[in-house]
């Protein structure tokens, strides 16, 4: 069943060759108990392993059932070993790290079979051998001879038809060695069984037939007793396949026996991810309080819509409808190597938006309950003069004393501002002064009311019933310096009316009340949106009016009236019906998303030039928070990221150590038929361990640490409670990502270990 056709083996050692076997032919069957004799160095343990398929030789052939292994791949190799040959060795060469049963199921485990077949066959085994009551027990708390007894037990585990023993007495007392060779004797009943020994007195009582080398050569082989080959076999053509959980579990139970070490090790993996974690985590609190400022606070931010040309450029933002594509005749990031020049004023566009009578209909037909108000805001210019400190009348500056509207909806202003003092304006006359949370205005509008800024404190008493007088627009006017009144002239017949010009008048304070976080009124002077409707149904609109305006500055003096104040006049000249802006104030952030699809169906289907661009404050303010946000996430991670990468490479030369320290274990493995594939698995399967351990460690102090970090930020900001916040999503990539990097550090060492050679590696210490 087994021949040995000139089977030659050399090695070579820098410059020397030594040959341990030359041309030996020979050929053994079944039911044999062959002894192969000689002394050291005349090829006995060489001979063992070419016939085990653990090294190979240079030259002839090695006949297996009819089956030559001169074609022989690795994966033939690993397939005979496990399948055909059996191996008891005289240092038994078990694994420690796992149990008796695990190591006499180990050869069943690679060669496939499942699990509750293997387990049946390996305590039937252990029985056999007189061990099944040690089946739970770790190798080292067995005698030598019980854990010969083993070697055996796993020798027969996948039935080969050869056994293979190496010096199996070498190590054992004379007792234990009578056992073990009637063991041998039994199991070569039906089996070939080729033993190699120093002993010549038990190969004369046990073996079948003896065998002796000398120098690489056969010299003597005679049979003590005549045997018969009773059965014929071809050669069984079989593939190993250790799986993935199988390699788990031998570097867990490694590992195991090396806690400390494993600890350590990935306590060192976690730090990056304990750093990147807390990173990740504070962002995602930032980003959670500017989701809560967006929906609470900002959500009421006024979404803008305005009639001014707004550039656009088409390479960096598509403000229009998502199904328009912009074409630039280009790929982006292209692979080419030239540098392609264009003009990049061309890639601007500059929009407008025209507010039509359909558009102004759909704004008006927004659901009410989804905003507070929505304020047409319309280009009057009102011509407003103040009677200063000095009893003289000056241009009142708009600008600077922020002049302006207040909602229509007053229900809203009510409920968000309270009155300090007086009351809240009724008439289109009545103004409001606003001040911020301080009671603070700025100097500007104080000196655009005419008040003396040599004070620094004004009473409310004192502000309330300033007077200011508007002139409308189209209207001619004579300022009365003895009754000091603006009146209404008529050019063509030279007469004037007392009192034409508006009087407006301070008539309360308001400020913004403590519950509502941000005003939609800035601080100024408001007056209400009927008095520009006023200013607007007394505007007249005809060409000679408005020339006639331009040219006498709207004023014809009794007393000369500054340059300042005609010229002011002149440029505030004229008023507009249709509105320059729009403002809509959504009730919270769900009416505000209402709102924007609401306005975005308006522009489907329509070309570019015709869709309205709109802006959300909110959304404004908050990306830009967040871009900062996240900007700063980045440059933190990439940081964090730099640890990852060095406990990366660290864990790496750990499992290259390893490796060094499994050497005869990955022997022993390839000894039982386990591929180069697996025993790359299994220290993949190692660091794929230590990679998750480091990943749970560094999230769960990550964790722990998120809480003394969380009192510490909400002692010091009140309004913030939990700045750190670490989700499970989170935490399971990260963990994923501890164990991708430490899978990809393990990777060269893994590649060495499944390389190493069986003989070799058996050989290590």
């Amino acid at each position: 069943m087994l021949e040995l056709k000139r089977i030659i083996k050399a090695y070579t050692a820098q410059e020397f060759t030594f040959t341990a076997l030359k041309g030996v032919s020979v050929k053994f069957e079944r039911n044999e108990f062959v002894s192969i004799l000689g002394p050291s160095g005349s090829g006995k343990t060489t001979m063992l392993n070419i016939i085990g398929g653990l090294d190979r030789y240079d030259d002839g052939d090695l006949i297996i059932n009819n089956k030559s292994t001169e074609l022989f791949k690795d994966k033939d190799w690993d397939a005979y070993r496990s399948h055909t040959i059996g191996f008891i060795f005289q240092s038994y060469n078990l694994i420690m790290h796992i149990s008796v049963m695990e190591n006499v199921e180990l050869g069943m485990t690679i060669c496939g079979m499942n699990p509750t077949d293997r387990r049946q066959k390996a305590t039937e085994l252990l029985r056999r051998v007189g061990l099944e009551q040690h089946m739970h027990k770790r190798p080292n708390q067995l005698s030598g001879g019980q854990m010969q007894r083993v070697a055996i037990a796993r020798a027969l585990a996948n039935d080969p038809d050869i056994i293979l023993a190496d010096e199996p007495t070498g190590a054992l007392d004379s007792k234990s060695s009578v056992q073990i060779m009637e063991l041998i004797k039994e199991i070569s009943k039906d089996k070939l069984v080729i033993m190699v020994t120093h002993n010549k007195e038990l190969a004369e009582v046990y073996s079948t037939r003896i065998v002796e080398l000398l120098d690489g050569h056969i010299v003597r082989d005679r049979k003590n007793i005549e045997t018969e080959d009773k059965i014929t076999r071809n050669y069984r053509e079989t593939r190993t396949s250790m799986s993935f959980n199988q390699a788990l579990k031998l570097s867990f139970n490694n590992l195991k026996t090396k806690k400390l070490r494993t600890l350590i090790t990935a306590f060192a993996g976690s730090i990056g991810i304990i750093g990147v974690a807390l990173v990740l985590a504070l962002s995602r609190g930032l980003n959670a309080e500017i989701d809560t400022l967006e929906t609470t606070t900002l959500s009421e931010y006024p979404i803008v819509i305005s009639q001014i040309p707004r550039t656009i450029n088409i390479n960096q933002h598509n403000p229009f409808s998502p199904e328009q594509e912009i074409d630039l005749g280009i790929e982006r990031f292209p692979d080419a190597t030239e540098v392609y020049a264009f003009d990049e004023r061309a890639q601007n566009i500059d929009h407008t938006n025209v507010f039509t009578d359909s558009y102004i209909n759909h704004v008006k037909s927004i659901n009410p309950d989804h905003f507070h108000e929505i304020s047409f805001v319309k280009a009057v210019a009102m011509n407003i003069i103040v009677n200063n400190v000095f009893g003289e009348y000056s241009t009142f500056n708009r600008s600077q004393a922020r002049f302006g509207e207040l909602l229509n909806n007053m229900e809203y202003f009510e409920a968000t501002y309270d009155m300090l003092y007086g009351e809240i304006p009724e008439s289109p006359y009545d103004l409001v002064l606003v001040v911020d949370e301080f009671n603070r205005l700025d100097e500007r509008i104080l000196t655009a009311l005419g008040l003396d800024m040599s004070f620094d404190t004004f009473q409310f008493e004192d502000l309330i019933g300033i007077e200011l007088k508007l002139l409308l627009n189209d209207d001619y006017y004579i300022f009365d310096d003895i009754e000091g009144v603006f009146s209404v002239a008529d050019t063509s017949e030279n007469l004037y009316y007392s009192e034409a010009a508006i009087t407006l008048q301070i008539a309360g304070i308001a400020r913004i009340n403590p519950e509502t976080e941000i005003g939609i009124v800035g601080s100024g002077l408001k007056h209400l949106p009927e008095l520009t409707d006023i200013v607007l149904d007394h505007a007249r609109t005809s060409e000679i009016a408005i020339l006639q305006s331009q040219v006498n500055y709207n004023v014809l003096n009794r007393q000369p009236v500054t340059e300042t104040v005609k010229m002011s006049l002149m440029r505030n000249f004229g008023a507009v019906d249709t509105p320059t802006q729009i403002l809509i104030y959504p009730r919270d952030f769900d009416s505000k998303n209402a709102v924007k699809a609401y306005l975005d169906d308006f522009n489907r289907g329509l070309p570019r030039e015709e869709q309205i661009i709109y802006t959300d404050l909110a959304e404004t303010i908050t990306d830009t928070i967040g871009g900062l946000v996240s900007t700063v996430t980045i440059v933190l991670v990439a940081f964090s990221a730099i640890s990852l990468i060095v406990s990366s490479i660290m864990i790496g030369i750990i499992t290259y150590i390893s490796v060094l320290e499994r050497t005869k274990e990955i022997g022993i493995l390839r000894s039982l038929g386990a591929r180069k594939k697996d025993i790359y698995r299994v220290f993949n399967a190692e660091t794929i361990i230590v990679g998750f351990t480091a990943g749970v460690m560094g999230v769960a102090f990550a964790y722990a640490l998120s809480f003394p970090i969380n009192l510490l930020v909400s002692r010091i900001i009140q309004e913030v409670n939990q700045i750190a916040r670490l989700n499970f999503i989170t935490a399971g990539i990260l963990v994923i990502v501890s164990i991708t990097l430490t899978y990809i550090s393990g990777l060269i060492p893994a590649n060495i270990a499944s390389r190493k050679k069986p003989v070799e590696a058996l050989r290590s210490d």
